[in-house]
């Protein structure tokens, strides 16, 4: 018999990092433990404040309840937990380490054997153009071809000048600039914007206006020089028919997927086959979890075997996360065998 249990955790920031919606300096997160026969698995529920639909009050109680009912089994479970993605991920995560050989290895591949890694972006946080300009140098030093900028804090012309000065020295062929608005354009005024970034030669911008407003972004994505990706906007969109509905009436050039965020392994399938039936691009992206959360996503990233850069470089950010075998090198995340996991609570 399989039993649950559930404990939260504070991870902290190394230094606060700046998004459209505030300055983070801590992220909270629960992790799910399973225990069956002396073995035990262990999932991660990355909620996300301000951001995961399953952001509510009762999301303790739906933990409480999903510890009293593992019994049910994990499809029953994720059935029943459909508006708590977070909860489904970690629960998809915990039934995998369970079965696993030593609760890390989730989807046995080259990437964990060691012998492939996955090429990643390297993140922009946003703060004074001082701040960011650092970035840019420490990521192009170690070795990254992609880097993603966010921006939507700091004037526009300083972040349109920050790109320039890339642009100055690295062609589009030498580095592939990503933007990520988090929602921070009026609809007024992206168009305007956005043809300003795309003489740039950016790859994309992700998620220019808040989302919901469907109207609006299908009139951006159509007419618009620069690429647009979704992000946000795939929140809370939780049936199969919502999310074709969805995808059709905006037609986007990419979609992003954070399975905390879409309803773990499970819902970044649907979204992935929903995507290439209607011939939008997509990658995938952690969502600030510690490294037991990022192992999961990147192991189930590598074998989807997408061949843009992904965004999985977020375990270094905390000064409390776990130690693990992860770790980025010239712009990818690798799986270092010679280190260890140590997960303790």
């Amino acid at each position: 018999m399989i039993s649950a249990s559930y404990k939260k955790y504070v991870l902290n920031f190394k230094q606060a990092s700046g998004t459209s919606r505030g300055v983070l300096r801590t992220k909270e997160t629960w992790f799910l433990i399973l225990n069956h026969n002396g073995k035990k698995g262990i999932g991660e529920c990355g909620v996300f404040r301000g951001l995961s639909a399953d952001d509510k009050p009762d999301y303790e109680d739906k933990l409480i309840w999903t510890c009293e009912n593992i019994h049910l089994g994990l499809e029953c479970l994720l059935e029943t937990l459909t508006e708590y993605p977070s909860i489904q991920f970690g629960l998809e995560t915990a039934f995998k380490s369970l079965k696993s050989q030593d609760g890390f290895d989730l989807f046995p591949s080259k990437f964990t054997r060691e012998q492939a890694p996955i090429a990643i972006n390297g993140l922009i946080w946003m703060g004074s153009e001082a701040f960011m300009k650092q970035q840019i140098e420490d990521k192009l030093k170690a070795g990254f071809s992609c880097i993603k900028m966010k921006i939507g804090a700091i004037d526009f012309q300083s972040e349109i000048d920050l790109l320039k000065s890339i642009r100055k020295e690295f062609s589009a062929q030498d580095i592939e600039l990503r933007v990520d608005a988090n929602g921070a354009f009026l609809p007024s005024e992206a168009l305007e914007k956005l043809k300003m970034l795309s003489e740039l030669e950016l790859h994309s911008i992700e998620q220019p206006i808040k989302q919901g407003q469907i109207e609006d972004m299908a009139r951006l994505c159509e007419g618009n020089p620069l690429p647009i990706a979704l992000d946000e906007e795939l929140i809370g969109v939780f049936h199969l028919s919502d999310r074709k509905a969805l995808l059709q009436a905006i037609k986007p050039q990419y979609i992003i997927l954070k399975p905390s965020l879409v309803g773990g392994f499970k819902g970044s399938d649907e979204w992935i086959s929903i995507a290439e039936n209607q011939n939008i691009g997509w990658w995938i992206t952690s969502a600030l979890e510690s490294n037991i959360g990022l192992n999961a996503i990147a192991q189930y990233t590598y074998q989807k075997q997408s061949p843009l850069p992904q965004g999985l470089g977020t375990g270094g950010l905390f000064t409390n996360n776990f130690d693990s075998p992860l770790e980025v090198t010239n712009g990818a995340l690798r799986y270092n065998n010679t280190l260890s996991w140590k997960f303790n609570l």
